[in-house]
C-alpha cells in the first residue's frame, strides 16, 4: 500500500493547546510529519503542517478527524494534496544557495516592501520566511525612537549580485529606507568581532573641527576635513594640513571637548549588547587616540587604535606620533585583530561614513555605511541611514526581545 502527503493549512484565534490538539490526531494515524510552521499575527495563527500517511481508510479517516478537531477548536482548516513528485521537486530547492534580505526604517510601509519583494521575485528567489525583528508600534503613543526591521529569508540562485543589490541601492534613495542583502552562511550566524570609525560614527561629531573651532582655525579646517571625507583629496596629505593648524593649542581643551562628545543614538544599546553575547569590539580612527581611549573607558570598547597627538609643555605643537592612521591603516589593524582573536576575517564587522573606511568596509566579512557620504554607500556591502547604530544589530538578526531582556 503507497501512501498520501497532505498539506494542512490552519488559521483562526491562537489559543492554548492548538498544535498539541492536531498533533494528537496525526499522532493516532501514526502519520509522518514532513514540515511544519506556524506565525502569529495579532493573535491570529497560521500553521502549515505537511504530512505522510498511508492510503486508503487511515488517509480519508484522518482527514476526517483533523476538520472534527479544527471544529472543536475553532478555527479553519484546509487540505491540500501533494504529489510525490511535487515533494521531491520541493526538497531540491534545498540545495539552493540563501540569502538574508533586512529592510530597516523608522516605520515601514506596503510600498518599500513591495518594491523590495518585487525585485527578489524578478530573480525568481524563494520567500522561506518573513519575520518582525522590531517590537510592536503603538499607534496612539509617540515612539521617543521609532524603528522598524523585517528580515527576509530568500532561497535561489542569483547570476549577477552586483546588478542585484544595485536595485536595491536605488529603492532605498528613492524610497529612503535601508536594505542589506547577505549570503545566509556559517560566518554571518557567528560574527565576532565589530570594529567602528570613530567621528561622525561612534560619535556625532568630528573631534578635528572642534578643536579647530577653539583654536580659531575652524573654517579652514572643516574644508579640509570635508574634503578628505568626500575622497577628494588623499587622507594623510589632508592630516597633516590640518594638525599644522593646531599648532598652539592648549592641551586642557582635549579633555574639555571629550567629555561634550555627542555619542550616537542607539551606541550604548549596540556595544552592550554586543559584549552580552561575546561580542568584541574595537575603534579604528583617523581622529586621535586621546578621544579614542575617553571612549573606550564610557563605553566599554576592547581596542582603540588612533592617531596620536605630539604634545610639547602642555600645548600641540602641529605633529603626531607614529604612523598616521588612514584607510590602509585601519584595514591593516583589522586583520590583525581577527588574527589576534583566532577567528576568520569573515566574522568580522566594520562600520564607518568615510572614504577613509572604505578599504576596512571592504576587508571585513559584513562592511557597513553608517549615515554615510554617497560614495561610501555606493561601494559598501550594506547600509544604514535611516536609525541609530543599534541597527546593526537587526542585520545580525537579533530580535528587540533578544536585546531589551539582557
Amino acid at each position: 500500500m503507497g501512501t498520501d502527503i497532505f498539506l494542512l493549512n490552519i488559521s483562526g484565534q491562537d489559543k492554548p493547546g492548538l498544535t498539541s490538539g492536531l498533533t494528537s490526531v496525526l499522532a493516532e494515524y501514526g502519520a509522518k510529519v514532513l514540515d511544519i510552521g506556524q506565525a502569529n499575527i495579532h493573535d491570529t495563527l497560521s500553521l502549515g503542517i505537511l504530512f505522510e500517511i498511508k492510503s486508503g481508510k487511515k488517509s480519508a479517516s484522518v482527514l476526517k478527524d483533523l476538520l472534527f478537531k479544527a471544529y472543536e477548536l475553532g478555527i479553519t482548516a484546509k487540505f491540500t494534496p501533494i504529489s510525490s513528485e511535487g515533494y521531491e521537486d520541493w526538497v531540491g530547492l534545498q540545495g539552493k544557495d540563501r540569502y538574508i534580505i533586512t529592510i530597516l526604517g523608522e516605520r515601514l510601509s506596503a510600498e518599500q516592501i513591495s518594491e523590495v519583494t518585487k525585485v527578489v521575485s524578478e530573480k525568481n528567489l524563494n520567500i522561506d520566511s518573513i519575520k518582525r525583528l522590531t517590537g510592536r508600534l503603538s499607534l496612539i503613543k509617540p515612539e521617543e525612537y521609532p524603528r522598524a526591521s523585517i528580515q527576509l529569508s530568500v532561497r535561489g540562485r542569483i547570476e549577477d549580485k552586483s546588478s542585484f543589490t544595485a536595485r536595491f541601492v536605488e529603492i532605498s534613495r528613492e524610497l529612503d529606507v535601508d536594505i542589506a542583502f547577505q549570503e545566509d552562511n556559517i560566518f554571518r550566524r557567528n560574527r565576532r568581532l565589530v570594529c567602528f570609525d570613530m567621528d561622525s560614527t561612534l560619535i556625532q561629531t568630528e573631534v578635528i573641527d572642534e578643536l579647530a573651532e577653539l583654536a580659531g582655525v575652524g573654517k579652514e579646517v572643516k574644508a579640509i576635513t570635508e574634503m578628505a571625507m568626500q575622497g577628494e583629496i588623499d587622507f594623510n596629505e589632508s592630516f597633516k594640513r590640518r594638525m599644522k593648524l593646531l599648532k598652539g593649542l592648549s592641551e586642557d581643551v582635549l579633555h574639555q571637548v571629550a567629555v561634550n562628545l555627542p555619542i550616537t543614538k542607539g551606541a550604548r544599546r549596540l556595544i552592550d549588547t554586543l559584549h552580552n553575547y561575546g561580542f568584541k569590539t574595537a575603534i579604528l580612527s583617523g581622529g586621535f587616540s586621546y578621544f579614542g581611549n575617553y571612549l573606550k573607558e564610557k563605553l566599554d570598547i576592547d581596542y582603540v587604535y588612533a592617531n596620536q597627538l605630539e604634545i610639547k609643555d602642555g600645548v600641540l605643537t602641529g605633529g603626531y606620533v607614529g604612523d598616521i592612521v588612514n584607510g590602509a591603516k585601519k584595514a591593516e589593524y583589522l586583520r590583525l585583530l581577527a588574527e589576534k582573536e583566532g577567528i576568520d576575517i569573515a566574522q568580522t564587522i566594520a562600520v564607518g561614513d568615510g572614504a577613509n573606511d572604505l578599504e576596512m568596509l571592504d576587508v571585513a566579512g559584513l562592511g557597513i555605511a553608517f549615515h554615510a557620504k554617497p560614495k561610501v554607500k555606493d561601494n559598501a556591502q550594506s547600509s544604514i541611514s535611516s536609525i541609530g547604530l543599534d541597527g546593526i544589530l537587526y542585520l545580525l538578526g537579533y530580535h528587540d526581545r533578544h536585546i531589551d531582556l539582557l
